[in-house]
């Protein structure tokens, strides 16, 4: 962890009439959004980063926060979901890999919950009291579209993989394990990136919308909520493509709800997910049976949870708790993620990460770090999508699945 002396920080947040869509006050290349819904918030400026590596990473960032939170004068008059002192967080999926997990806590946050607009600034408290108005909203840079081809792992790769995950999974080492590919490509220098994430969240509206230093993307998968004590959990695993017309789409949800391929491997992310939650639940209520969820490209396998949180738990400590879930790893998770670092000829960085906020309560939103690219301050692109794999896995299904869940992000870049 690199924290550095905790400094004080000061927070108000005030009801605003800011008029037109969030994204337009975002930065074009450095944005911080988190939306759904027309809701949601946006960071301009940088008044903390802290950075986390290593095992320890969430843990770090749970203690570190708190610090901070501990230390600031927060005044807010709004007091909705999203005001007040508030970081956005994206977390390395790997205690191994190279990617840097960031807390970021921006100078200004415009955010919209319903019918109520605000403005939150933040400072230093040893710096001045700057009450300026809020930075004018600015127009949409040129339009641009990109390529993404395929990175380290190409298509032969993944099928040989998955064949390989298939045989170890038969002999009885793991029940599932989830493996990912990547796609690579560059944007234009100056590139708005604000374009790349109106086209995700006017796309895929019931998702989380998200740019957290320079990790893009929309996904399905609610890690955590946590507000006023509860918390809340929507797991995913069990994928289908959309039909090609209203009887075909029918067909299709009704063939993945009855799919024992895709119930297993459902029951496997509920457990996980379930098992990691209770030690720090009072009360825990699932779903009684999965239900469909139905997106622009795909239905999903869903279960919800919900549940009243016991000893003072914050978000971050809920999304050490959880991360990574069989959804996003595999079950049994520490032989799935011995797997992938195996098998995977790449570094995931922060996809399937946890990535949202938290704020100076521990409250907070945070979603699976899915559908989503990473933008590099040198304009490199890298895409991923994975899909869990179980003992009736078919590895050309596998990798067909892999190009659907590549859609969201390379309909947005190109």
């Amino acid at each position: 962890m690199s924290t550095g002396t905790t400094p004080a920080l000061v927070a108000s947040t005030k009801r605003a009439d800011v008029v037109g869509p969030l994204l337009a006050h975002a930065d074009a290349q450095r944005p911080l959004v988190w939306s759904r819904r027309g809701d949601g918030l946006v960071g301009i400026g940088e008044v903390l980063r802290l950075e986390f590596s290593g095992p320890e990473r969430m843990r770090d960032a749970a203690a570190a926060w708190r610090e901070v939170a501990s230390a600031a004068t927060v005044t807010d008059g709004v007091q909705v979901s999203g005001s007040g002192l508030v970081a956005f967080g994206t977390f390395a999926f790997s205690a191994e890999s190279e990617a840097r997990s960031v807390l970021i806590v921006p100078r200004t946050i415009v955010g919209r919950h319903g019918s109520t607009t605000f403005v939150t600034r933040i400072r230093r408290a040893d710096e001045p009291d700057d009450d300026a108005r809020l930075t004018a909203s600015r127009r949409f840079g040129d339009e641009f579209r990109i390529s993404l081809s395929a990175g380290e792992e190409t298509a032969d790769g993944y099928i040989d993989h998955v064949g390989q995950a298939i045989d170890r999974i038969a002999s009885g080492a793991l029940s599932k394990v989830v493996l990912a590919r990547e796609l690579s490509g560059h944007v234009p220098a100056g590139a708005d990136l604000r374009r790349v994430i109106t086209d995700l969240a006017l796309g895929y509206p019931d998702c989380w919308t998200f740019a957290v230093d320079g990790l893009i993307g929309s996904s399905p998968e609610t890690l955590v909520r946590v507000e006023a004590g509860t918390v809340g959990a929507r797991v995913l695993a069990g994928t289908a493509s959309r039909g090609v017309n209203a009887e075909a789409d029918q067909k299709a949800a009704l063939a993945l709800v009855t799919s024992t391929k895709d119930q297993d491997e459902h029951q496997f992310a509920v457990r996980s997910a379930v098992e990691s939650l209770r030690p720090h639940t009072r009360h825990l209520a699932t779903s009684e049976v999965p239900f469909a969820l139905k997106l622009p490209n795909l239905w999903h396998l869903a279960t919800d949870l919900e549940g009243a949180i016991d000893g003072g738990a914050s978000s971050i400590d809920l999304i050490d708790a959880m991360h990574p879930t069989a959804a996003v790893a595999g079950s049994p998770r520490e032989e799935a993620v011995a797997l992938i670092a195996e098998l995977e000829p790449f570094d995931r960085g922060r996809y399937s990460g946890p990535v949202g906020w938290v704020d100076a309560s521990g409250d907070g939103e945070w979603a699976i770090a899915l559908r989503c690219a990473q933008v590099d301050e040198d304009g490199d692109v890298t895409a991923y999508a994975g899909c869990g794999i179980v003992v009736d896995s078919d590895p050309a299904a596998e990798l067909a699945e892999t190009r659907m869940k590549f859609r969201p992000i390379v309909d947005a870049f190109g």
